[in-house]
């Protein structure tokens, strides 16, 4: 491998090959990694307390059109992953919520994502596993604060 590589083209090399053994087993599940990311942001937002979660919710989070997302949660119907109901809070939105079926399945996938991981971490020794983590940890809380930060005399794009 070449050594002076850019360090974005590296993590992009990185996410491919990560996405490209996931994506195998989707695959044969009948899913694609977009729709499994909708899956995945969906347990998400019911982790942080979200008790709703309706189509713009996902929209936002995963930072599609309207048209995109309403063709990836019809065909999560359409397998069984996902059920829209009315929202109690406002009959304008449906209220998607995973099924039993979407649930097993983020197990399943939970477990298969860790030992990809341990796969491209094969030669890594525990402590080094642990110090990657924590590094990688650190990026992401940089990436996310920068999101928030004002730029340089001006307003934040959520003022």
């Amino acid at each position: 491998m070449e050594k002076n590589m850019p360090m974005g083209l590296r993590f992009s090399l990185l996410h491919r090959s990560f996405m490209k053994r996931l994506d195998a087993r989707l695959q044969e599940k009948g899913l694609t990694g977009v729709q499994f990311g909708v899956l995945g942001q969906l347990r998400r937002l019911r982790r942080a307390g979200q008790s709703e979660i309706n189509q713009r919710d996902l929209e936002a989070a995963m930072r599609v059109t309207h048209p995109t997302m309403t063709e990836i949660i019809r065909r999560l119907e359409k397998q069984g992953f996902v059920r829209c109901t009315p929202s109690a809070r406002d009959r304008r939105f449906k209220c998607i919520e995973p099924t039993e079926k979407a649930v097993a399945l983020q197990k399943e996938m939970d477990e298969l994502d860790g030992a990809i991981f341990q796969d491209l971490c094969r030669d890594f020794s525990d402590e080094e596993i642990a110090q990657l983590t924590a590094l990688v940890d650190r990026m992401l809380e940089n990436a996310f604060s920068d999101c928030h930060k004002k730029p340089e005399g001006g307003e934040s794009a959520g003022d």
